[in-house]
């Protein structure tokens, strides 16, 4: 069966995956409500196979629940070879010490939202999340562009190319690459502010910044970490217009 996305005029498609039946719900008419189209899974199981159907827009995710849990079907997602290895994650959880935050992080969801929670905070980091999703390589063109170990990012448009190819990026890992384009050392209380986040986080900032890493693979050693600090990217040139970038090479 091919799978389905909705074009760009249509709204969002937002997976739900919850096991409790009365919050998947909620949640699914409080979305559609806001103008988002809803599909639904009541495990990580039936998740996999709404994905094998769909290409959704972000999924929001319930860390507990019985058989494969939300931080092991997001570590697996993540590992997989596919157009969703990528796709926005927001996980809900009645969990809020730090370690399962970290851990979250750590498996690669984009942003946390502790229960109880309030619906309007929900859609708001929702919203947030699908301003940054990738934007199309041909925005690449006017925007402005860092270069660095063989890698352009635009934060304009979080796109990262390795040469012509998209590397793809979860849209914390595009927060941060933003951040840090500049070339600027940049503070982990900086970076561990996150939209509607009253506390910084700065333990899952090291988490993220490890994993982003290992993401970028062969130009790992271009983000350093500046000791007492934070971290800095270290750039072919300043940040430049991408015509500046190609009138000049």
């Amino acid at each position: 069966m091919s799978k389905r996305r909705l074009g760009n005029a249509e709204p969002a498609l937002i997976l739900v995956v919850d096991d409790d039946r009365r919050i998947r719900g909620l949640l699914s008419r409080f979305l559609v409500s806001e103008g988002y189209r809803v599909s639904s899974a009541a495990s990580a199981a039936e998740a996999t196979a709404r994905l094998s159907e769909l290409i959704v827009d972000l999924i929001v995710l319930d860390v507990m629940m019985p058989g494969e849990d939300g931080l092991a079907f997001v570590a697996r997602l993540r590992a997989e070879n596919s157009p969703l290895s990528d796709a926005p994650i927001l996980m809900l959880t009645a969990r809020s010490e730090l370690k399962s935050r970290v851990a979250g992080f750590e498996a690669g969801v984009d942003d946390y939202l502790g229960k109880p929670f309030e619906p309007r905070e929900l859609v708001l980091r929702i919203a947030s999340i699908l301003r940054r999703t990738r934007a199309p390589a041909r925005e690449l063109g006017r925007a402005r562009v860092a270069n660095f170990g063989g890698l352009s990012f635009s934060p304009d448009s979080g796109l990262l190319l390795r040469g012509e190819k998209p590397v793809p990026l979860t849209t914390r890992e595009r927060e941060l690459l933003g951040a840090l384009a500049g070339g600027d050392v940049v503070s982990r209380r900086a970076l561990a502010t996150r939209p509607g986040d009253a506390e910084s986080n700065e333990r899952s900032v090291d988490v993220e910044i490890a994993r982003l890493r290992r993401k970028i693979e062969d130009a790992a050693h271009l983000i350093q970490t500046v000791r007492g600090q934070g971290y800095r990217l270290i750039l072919d040139a300043p940040l430049a217009d991408a015509s500046e970038t190609r009138a000049h090479s």
